[in-house]
């Protein structure tokens, strides 16, 4: 029964994270109609959609102010990445696909070697940087400032976008409801803000603001869920107390919390990929890692070790963070392969990056549970990154 509670708790947090996305969409679109193909993927969509992951990272270390929980944090954005990295593109790829839209897809080159190896040297500076157990400020700021140096690269090698660019998506028009009571029911951001008068970019800005908000009381309510799947016994207001799985939460993070934050990463992509923006769709999933991997973790923990002090992880905890990072190197190294390979990205790329996700998830729980296979491979991993730092 306990867990039946979390799991509804979650499916809310993805719901709501999921119609606040569209507000996500409209604002970046806006914003960032200026930028070239494959930049504003890149940037805004994935800055923009990967607040989940920032905010729930902040909320398992900063409000509940528990080093132990920073793990939580750590787990929600590796997750996130490997599922950006694998179930996006797949998800992409068999929505156009399915709707007929074309055979396969296409995307630069150029993108995907960028993106992949700025994703990549982000994932190896993550390995190296965070060698022991004892976290500090420094290692917050060295990893933000990996992702200015990003953006930088981004912006300089920009180029102007076409007119076509520019005008499309002008004549999209969806369904308003009927008042802003139903529109504040159904969570449409945007008809609640403004009915039908025109969307500015000043107006674009504040419902950015709005919708960040919106997701981020869900992503308090999903580490809540989190603490309640993991810990041995809960209790809920009103209702009493329950059984949970009783593990560490780093295993609840990677799986469910990263899936239910990567949510508008998801409809971002498959949105972009159905107008015909492949580069867009895959780069704002490769972006999101990126923001991930550097942002999303390191300004938390920027900004708890300057108040709190450093942070000082128990031997369990390094050992998990430390086979999980390496196994986000190894992923994403056989992604980014995946992509290359061949000309174009079609179903045969699709179920095999799903059967990566597959095997990774039931690895995580076997892992959790103490399999003896999973317990073997991990063993490997460990090996692996005692071998990197020495």
């Amino acid at each position: 029964m306990g867990i039946l509670i979390s799991l509804l708790v979650v499916l809310l947090c993805c719901l709501i994270i999921w119609r606040a996305s569209d507000a996500f969409e409209e604002s970046s679109e806006l914003i960032g109609e200026n930028l070239s193909d494959g930049v504003r993927g890149a940037t805004i969509n994935a800055i923009g959609s990967s607040m989940p992951e920032l905010f729930t990272t902040i909320f398992f270390l900063l409000v509940l102010q528990d080093t132990e929980n920073f793990s939580g944090g750590l787990g929600t954005t590796a997750g996130s990445a490997i599922f950006n990295g694998m179930i996006i593109p797949a998800v992409v790829i068999l929505a156009v696909i399915g709707a007929g839209v074309v055979k396969s897809i296409e995307v630069s080159k150029k993108v995907l070697i960028r993106d992949g190896i700025s994703l990549l040297v982000a994932e190896a500076m993550l390995i190296f940087l965070i060698g022991g157990a004892t976290l500090r400020w420094y290692h917050g700021l060295i990893l933000m400032l990996m992702y200015v140096a990003y953006i930088v690269i981004m912006f300089s090698t920009m180029s102007a976008p076409s007119e076509e660019e520019e005008d499309e998506d002008e004549d999209e028009d969806g369904d308003n409801p009927s008042s802003r009571l139903m529109a504040l029911l159904t969570l449409d951001i945007q008809y609640a803000l403004y009915k039908d008068e025109e969307l500015t970019k000043g107006r674009a800005w504040v419902q950015l603001i709005v919708s960040m908000i919106v997701i981020g009381a869900a992503c308090l309510l999903l580490v809540v869920a989190c603490q309640w799947m993991g810990a041995d016994t809960f209790t809920v207001p009103l209702l009493g107390e329950f059984s949970g799985f009783g593990i560490p939460v780093i295993f609840v993070s990677v799986v469910i919390a990263s899936a239910a934050t990567s949510v508008p990463d998801t409809i971002l992509s498959i949105r972009d990929a159905k107008a015909g923006n492949y580069d867009d769709a895959v780069s704002n999933a490769i972006g999101s890692n990126i923001f991930d991997v550097c942002f999303a973790l390191g300004l938390p923990l920027f900004l708890y070790t300057l108040v709190y002090g450093d942070i000082t992880m128990t031997e369990e905890i390094v050992v998990y963070s430390s086979e999980l990072r390496i196994l986000l190197f190894i992923l994403t190294s056989i992604a980014v392969l995946i992509y290359l390979f061949g000309k174009t990205m079609g179903r045969l790329k699709a179920f095999l990056l799903l059967s990566i996700y597959a095997l990774f998830t039931l690895y995580i729980v076997g892992r959790s549970m103490d399999w003896e296979t999973a317990t073997a491979v991990s063993d490997v991993l460990n090996n692996i990154y005692s071998s990197i730092n020495g």
